[in-house]
């Protein structure tokens, strides 16, 4: 669903320019975007470097599937178990339809830029253009920066989660401890940071969204599977007895679901998209949503269908029972497994692309080629640095879905939900009598209010869940 038009392409021509300098061996010294009035402006090394605009439509629907649709979704049957069935359904089909329609507004927002000569490559170049620099620089970009961070946390923890599951298939009372697989995995994602570009990430992301598809089909058959073997899992669909707790479990149950559909780099993903731009992010979102309603929607109804409010953090550790009995055959759920943690691998990758972009802009030179040895050794020391904090991180705080729901409450709320239908507004300037002025204005005041209620909670549940764990915690 397209909301609004950008202005015709006469109105406004963008041309990449490249200023070669001989003593660069021919590379480009500088890239300039130009407008029909003749503003440009010099892009640093981090957007030159990382932010290659030479895709397609369809290397934007993987970047977008593998930013969306990642093994987060396993915990969505863990987040019904405090929704229930009705609300948790509609959860997911709110959650569905604003973040298309959210991140649909970001995109016009970006084809109306480009198309005045402007074209923005960051989402806190958008803040600092439409809102202002102060939103950008203290707003938008450290709230963006922490969210794909954290997400990197994330797909560290959840990595070496699956690398134990796999080895505890193998060998059942085995010794090694969380930790140490959160280490090796770091060790995995560490070789993938070093690829250049996030444009270089496509055939990865194409790998990536055949794995979401494998995984989550796993996913589904094995719930279906074990909810009609023939020694059930008991199952109870009912809610918290007490009120705070059921409270408090619905806001934090919506920061999960706000996570699972998160993505918070839009522009980033669209800076990735050779001019003209017009119309490729939406193409894009349509392939990305077609993969979204096959995937959230089977394992969140088919997860909570067989295991009820026992529901764990993600629906594969329900497979295996506590006493060490495994409802789904030995070889399913390790391929399974394997699946989410090679996909967790590019998950990793494609949002650790805005620290990447810091980081060059911060110390590579744009006037150097991008393999020469002043930018390759800047990129492999402070990448590999940037792996092993996430990685360290990720070894001493193991409870994946309790971050899963701060990160959803902190950052993918305000920014997937609340920023896209502002910017709209102040960019396109609706009539306050319109239905799409009055659409995003209560889609912004809405979600506000749940971030702010779902941080509260999120942040409740991880102090309560801290009294449980400890530092490099094996679990």
């Amino acid at each position: 669903m397209r909301t609004g038009a950008a202005p015709p392409a006469s109105m406004a021509v963008e041309e990449e320019k490249v200023a070669v300098d001989g003593s660069t061996n021919g590379y480009a010294a500088a890239v300039v975007t130009v407008s029909s009035a003749g503003e440009q402006r010099q892009l640093d090394a981090g957007a030159l470097f990382v932010l290659k605009s030479k895709g397609s439509w369809l290397h934007c629907g993987y970047h977008l599937t593998t930013s969306i649709v990642a093994p987060a979704l396993l915990s969505l049957p863990f987040a019904f178990a405090s929704l229930g069935w009705a609300p948790g359904v509609l959860c997911l089909v709110i959650g569905a339809a604003v973040t298309f329609y959210s991140y649909n507004l970001l995109s016009l927002v970006l084809e109306h830029h480009a198309q005045l000569g402007r074209r923005q490559l960051r989402f806190r170049d958008m803040a600092h253009d439409i809102l202002g620099p102060r939103w950008g620089r203290f707003y938008i970009g450290p709230i963006q920066f922490s969210v794909c961070f954290g997400a990197v946390i994330g797909a560290a923890l959840l990595g070496g989660q699956s690398m134990k599951s796999i080895y505890l298939i193998a060998r059942p009372g085995g010794m090694m401890k969380l930790y140490e697989f959160v280490v090796i995995f770091g060790a995995f994602m560490l070789i993938l940071a070093q690829i250049p570009s996030f444009h270089s990430l496509r055939h990865i992301n194409l790998i990536s969204l055949m794995l979401c598809l494998a995984y989550s089909a796993c996913a589904t058959a094995g719930s279906i599977h074990a909810g009609h073997s023939s020694t059930p899992p008991p199952r109870d669909y009912s809610l918290p007895s007490d009120s705070q707790d059921r409270v408090f479990g619905v806001f934090n149950a919506i920061a999960i679901v706000a996570t699972t559909f998160g993505n918070g780099i839009i522009p980033e993903i669209q800076a990735t998209a050779a001019p003209p731009v017009t119309g490729k992010m939406f193409k894009g979102l349509c392939l990305c949503y077609t993969i979204v309603v096959m995937t959230f929607f089977s394992v969140a109804i088919s997860g909570y269908w067989a295991f009820g409010n026992r529901a764990q953090g993600t629906v594969t550790a329900n497979f295996i029972l506590q006493d060490g009995s495994i409802l789904v055959p030995k070889w399913f759920l390790t391929m399974t497994n394997v699946f989410v943690l090679l996909q967790l691998a590019a998950v990793g990758v494609v949002y650790l692309q805005p620290t990447n972009e810091v980081l060059e802009g911060l110390f590579a030179d744009p006037t150097k080629d991008q393999y020469s040895t002043r930018n390759v050794v800047p990129r492999l020391i402070f990448r590999s640095l940037s792996i092993v904090t996430a990685t360290l991180i990720a070894a001493m705080l193991p409870f994946f879905g309790d971050l899963n729901a701060v990160i959803g409450a902190f950052g993918f709320l305000p920014l997937d939900f609340t920023v896209p239908s502002v910017l709209y507004n102040i960019t396109f300037k609706p009539s306050r009598r319109s239905f799409i002025f009055w659409l995003n204005a209560v889609i912004a005041a809405v979600f506000s209010m749940l971030a702010v209620l779902g941080s509260i909670s999120a942040v409740r549940q991880v102090a309560l869940d801290a009294k449980t764990y400890k530092l490099f915690a094996d679990i």
